[in-house]
């Protein structure tokens, strides 16, 4: 889901609502998470090359 959508996590405004905070924050993770399970699969040298892409459907 977070390739496919490939999603920017912007910084939260001034004053933001739980729902808000709550949405940025799964979105941070679900991206952290996204890039540990790369790193996991494949070598460094892939990962690097990977990790300097653009967007992530370009892989």
């Amino acid at each position: 889901e977070t390739v496919e959508e490939d999603y920017n996590v912007s910084t939260l405004l001034d004053n933001p609502t739980i729902a808000q905070i709550k949405i940025h924050k799964e979105r941070k993770i679900k991206k952290a998470k996204a890039k540990s399970c790369l790193f996991a699969c494949v070598s460094q040298n892939i990962f690097t090359r990977i990790m300097t892409l653009k967007l992530a459907k370009t892989i």
